[in-house]
């Protein structure tokens, strides 16, 4: 499984692709606990000054495997994909993602942590949490409405609302657009240029502009308690089912 998780350390910066593209590059406990092992790396090697993030293929990541999670409810604070959420929370190097195609569920969620958020023109941004019958995470009911306002974040989280790359940088979500043989480049001069900045001053400037993570690591507890009920509900059984079985839920 680590064949799907991509980790190398070039210009002082850690490049960690999404490496699944036949799956559109949907993330599994196995992938999500060797991105967890080589970001607490990251952390303590002072030869690491960035992490940049992007995915295979022509998708970022279409979000959480779920056949994997159905099988596997990643429940407590020990699952994988809850240990990755907190290394984004608490992640004190400078964090730029390249969203090279469609982002959905925690592939957005995971660019409200980013500090640098570089896009090409076929990205397409989503959150269907309640469409799959669940709550949003990373605290990202706190992050999104904050950052693009109640109205909008509903419309993402209640109606499953897709925006394209022009509409999320309008909104702040995505730093800049650009053509798709330009993405990579850019972000990896940005990850090498913020490699080579003083890091004590890079990390002091990252915990300023994010403020206190405190109420934002209470709301990820919260969500993650209401995501690992949703998780075992016949809501999420008849979402996931209808999914695979390409029909509309029956909720009634």
């Amino acid at each position: 499984m680590t064949d799907h998780i991509q980790t190398e350390i070039r210009d002082r910066v850690l490049h960690i692709t999404f490496n699944r593209p036949d799956k559109k590059n949907a993330l599994t406990h196995a992938m999500y606990a060797c991105i967890v092992e080589a970001m607490r790396a990251a952390e303590d090697d002072d030869g690491v000054r960035a992490i940049l993030f992007t995915g295979a293929g022509d998708a970022f990541t279409s979000g959480n495997d779920l056949a994997d999670f159905r099988d596997s409810p990643p429940l407590g604070a020990d699952a994988p994909v809850t240990q990755f959420l907190h290394c984004l929370l608490q992640a004190k190097k400078p964090l730029v993602m390249a969203v090279n195609g469609i982002a959905v569920g925690v592939g957005l969620t995971m660019l409200l942590h980013a500090d640098i958020v570089y896009a090409s023109e076929a990205a397409v941004l989503q959150a269907p949490f309640v469409d799959l019958a669940l709550v949003p995470e990373a605290g990202s009911s706190l992050l999104l409405p904050r950052l693009i306002g109640h109205a909008r974040a509903a419309e993402m989280f209640m109606l499953g609302t897709k925006v394209g790359a022009e509409e999320a940088c309008t909104m702040g979500l995505v730093s800049r657009v650009l053509k798709a043989d330009e993405l990579m480049a850019t972000a990896t001069k940005a990850a090498a240029a913020l490699a080579k900045k003083a890091p004590r001053s890079l990390m002091l400037t990252k915990q300023l502009m994010r403020g206190d993570n405190d109420a934002v690591a209470a709301r990820m507890a919260e969500e993650g308690k209401l995501f690992s009920k949703q998780l075992t509900s016949p809501e999420v059984l008849e979402a996931i089912m209808a999914f695979m079985q390409k029909r509309e839920p029956n909720f009634g």
